[in-house]
């Protein structure tokens, strides 16, 4: 399980992506499709097709890290409201990488500081 900070923010791209895309492909989606920047140390997800293959890509101040995890059975399970959702917190990433189904969680109103 991933243990994040607060302060990282997790972006997702809806549109499924070619596995085979590496470092500067992932990134120059980053700019295009999520228009964010990849240099920011948040972290950017990545799914193929099918949903058993997910790719995270971080700047880390001295390069970019990539964090690739393949499912031998089943697949990641998104939300369904994910298809307008782009940005999830570092502890719904964590339960979607452990496998947990989170289409009927039902999620507790919690305090935020209005930006």
């Amino acid at each position: 399980m991933l243990t994040l900070p607060p302060a990282i923010r997790v972006f997702v791209s809806t549109a499924p992506v070619d596995m085979r895309h590496s470092f500067d492909r992932l990134a120059a989606l980053v700019e295009g499709i999520l228009q964010q920047d990849p240099f920011s140390g948040h972290l950017f997800v990545f799914r193929n097709r099918p949903g058993d293959k997910v790719k995270i890509l971080f700047w880390d101040r001295s390069g970019f890290c990539l964090i690739y995890k393949r499912l031998e059975q089943g697949t990641f399970r998104f939300p369904r409201s994910f298809a307008a959702q782009q940005e999830i917190d570092s502890a719904t990433l964590g339960l979607i990488l452990e496998g947990i189904d989170l289409s009927d969680a039902k999620y507790q109103r919690r305090y935020r500081r209005a930006a």
